[in-house]
């Protein structure tokens, strides 16, 4: 058994070559081998999202504070809500992130195949971001 103290783990800032806008990440668990399991906080500021991704495995959202919005390519743009669980299937691009006037804070969880948990693609532009949700 381990367990990690609240606050032990600092905040970090994401990288900006994923995301647009101030965003902070928070490690929940980076299991290792066999584990697969990766499990993050996210908190967005009002505007900030991620760039177009996928997931090899696929990506569980659950939305515990806020309002976001979420897309998956080619879809309309999606609001989500607190108590909200967005599923994002195996390879589909997409991206998540806070709405124009709030913050939002997600629980993502995503497993690795090879080591790997993500594919980032492009940056969401401005357009696609204020579609009409």
């Amino acid at each position: 058994m381990e367990i990690r103290e609240s606050g032990s783990v600092p905040s970090r800032a994401a990288p900006k070559e994923w995301f647009t806008g101030p965003v902070w990440q928070d490690p929940i668990i980076e299991a290792g081998e066999p584990a697969r399991l990766r499990a993050i906080r996210v908190t967005f500021a009002p505007g900030a999202r991620t760039n177009w991704h996928t997931h090899p495995l696929g990506q569980t959202l659950v939305v515990t504070s806020g309002s976001g919005l979420a897309q998956v390519w080619g879809g309309p743009v999606r609001v989500i809500r607190p108590g909200d669980v967005v599923w994002f299937a195996p390879g589909e691009k997409h991206w998540h992130g806070a709405g124009p006037k709030n913050a939002m804070s997600h629980i993502a969880m995503q497993e690795a195949l090879e080591g790997v948990s993500v594919e980032w693609l492009e940056p969401v532009t401005d357009a696609q971001y204020n579609q009409e949700a």
